[in-house]
């Protein structure tokens, strides 16, 4: 067997396009945070609602962490939204 056909083509990927994915998002904790986050993930996916969004504060309660639950089509659809959401400024990180 040649070692090559081992490897992983870049372009494969491990999860199976569509589905539900969850994305999480740090940011400081503000009454606007969670509905700004909201607005930013339903310009992606329209079907996505409040419901589907887990929250915890930080320990010291300064930042607050988010786990939105994303319907996404494709890998180039996954890239996009952790862009949308890593580049706002309201983000500090996206996992």
């Amino acid at each position: 067997m040649d070692p090559k056909d081992s490897l992983i083509d870049s372009k494969d990927s491990l999860i199976e396009y569509p589905s539900d994915f969850p994305i999480k998002v740090m940011g400081p904790t503000h009454i606007d945070f969670a509905p700004t986050i909201i607005e930013v993930v339903t310009g992606f996916d329209p079907t996505f609602h409040a419901g589907k969004v887990e929250t915890r504060p930080s320990s010291k309660g300064n930042y607050t962490g988010l786990t939105v639950t994303v319907w996404v089509t494709s890998r180039e659809m996954l890239d996009e939204v952790y862009r949308a959401l890593s580049t706002h400024p309201m983000v500090k990180m996206v996992l």
